[in-house]
């Protein structure tokens, strides 16, 4: 198969053969009365098909602090940082999400996750650049092999914008990693040559990034190797960047029918234009799945999740992960307690449908993979029976002659 040809195979960004004159869209994509409004008051002279063409929107990405301020009146806290960031992780926000932020509230919980801050220069005990230690499991260049049948595939470290708690922080963004045709090629043959790795996750960056005829590409190369059962996606696109789940693209991944993995962080993020670009996906047959960093102050409460979960649902998502966030450099303004993971599940378990309640995990540091964590419902034993409380502390009893669970609990009175 011969791979398609970049521009540039050092700088792997979809930006590189963006013709400079935008092609308008030809399809029909929503626009909210919130984008309106925004499109009106800061883009005057660009039409609705600009706005909804996913390269118009990557090519006005806000970028640095002179342009962020037409928008925001920002914090002296988010000036200074802004004004002293270097390297990887840079600010980073598409026109469309941008909309959805507070103007004058430097508080609200998304405005947060992507407007970088002072405290993101303390690095506390416990955190690294690499908290999960990929680097360190890398067999080739942007392939990750840790657990024994499945890989991590990092396609490119371009993201359509920049959440200030990545966990790749150090690669995405620029920096000392580069991603090229000839890297997903050798990471293929890699694939290729292991019979007993059967599942790959795409992720990155954001692999929706990629122009449809090089995800083609890599797609069909994979679904080419017959061990390989099952191809995932990892993408925070369909909710940043909605513009970008186009009939072309929505074709290419009908094509190769893999799963997706969506980030979602606040029910703030479901608008008319995100609820489009999951229906387009659901409505091709790609099952969906979302992934929720629990993050202090913004998403830590039960009626904010429940809400997000609640409107997943609603739009054909299966809400599959809460993580804890993880201890990337810089992050100790974004992590709660390991408590308050348990709290939230135990305020959703049984006070809603079980498709609403993610699994908590934690990825453990150094590369022990993700661990499930859950509130404890095991009271004890009493004779041959298994003590259990459920969501509203009532005590229940589950014959359980020859088990041993619970036994090493103090039993109190009932």
């Amino acid at each position: 198969m011969e791979p398609p040809t970049l521009a540039s195979e050092s700088n792997f960004s979809p930006l590189l053969t963006v013709q400079k004159k935008i092609v308008r869209a030809q399809h029909r994509f929503p626009i909210s009365n919130c984008s309106k409004t925004f499109l009106r008051r800061f883009y005057p002279g660009v039409t609705t098909s600009e706005w909804n063409d996913w390269r118009w929107q990557l090519q006005n990405r806000v970028r640095n602090l002179k342009s962020l301020t037409r928008f925001l009146q920002l914090s002296e806290d988010e000036q200074s940082a802004i004004a002293r960031h270097e390297g990887t992780l840079p600010l980073g926000v598409t026109p469309y999400y941008l909309s959805l932020f507070d103007e004058h509230n430097s508080a609200q919980g998304i405005r947060r996750t992507h407007i970088p801050v002072n405290d993101e220069y303390l690095y506390t005990p416990g955190e690294e650049k690499d908290p999960l230690g990929e680097d360190g499991h890398m067999v080739v260049p942007g392939l990750v092999h840790r657990y024994p049948d499945r890989v991590l595939f990092l396609t490119t470290g371009f993201c359509s914008t920049y959440c200030r708690y990545c966990t790749r922080s150090r690669m995405v963004g620029g920096g000392e990693y580069t991603f090229a045709i000839s890297q997903w090629e050798q990471a293929a043959c890699y694939i290729e040559s292991h019979p007993e790795i059967r599942d790959c996750l795409l992720s990155g960056g954001d692999p929706l990034t990629v122009l449809d005829d090089k995800l083609d590409w890599l797609l069909t190369r994979l679904r080419a190797i017959p061990h390989l059962e099952f191809i995932r996606i990892g993408t925070k696109v369909p909710v940043v960047l909605p513009q970008r789940i186009t009939p072309s693209l929505i074709k290419v991944l009908k094509k190769h029918k893999p799963w997706m993995s969506l980030h979602f962080t606040h029910p703030d993020e479901l608008t008319p234009e995100v609820q489009e670009s999951c229906r387009r996906l659901a409505d091709a047959g790609i099952p969906l799945g979302s992934q929720t960093v629990l993050l202090k102050g913004i998403n830590d409460d039960v009626s904010i999740l429940k809400k997000l979960f609640h409107s997943l649902l609603k739009n054909r998502v299966r809400p599959y992960y809460l993580y804890q966030c993880d201890p990337v450099q810089g992050s100790s303004h974004f992590r709660t307690s390991v408590e308050k993971g348990l709290e939230i599940i135990k305020g959703l378990r049984g006070h809603t449908t079980g498709y609403a309640v993610p699994t908590f995990v934690i990825d453990a540091p150094g590369g022990g993979g993700k661990i499930p964590l859950l509130p404890d419902y095991i009271v004890g034993r009493d004779g041959d029976d298994l003590l259990l409380t459920n969501y509203e502390g009532g005590i229940y009893r589950y014959p359980d002659p020859d088990g041993k669970v619970g036994q090493d609990k103090e039993l109190k009175s009932l």
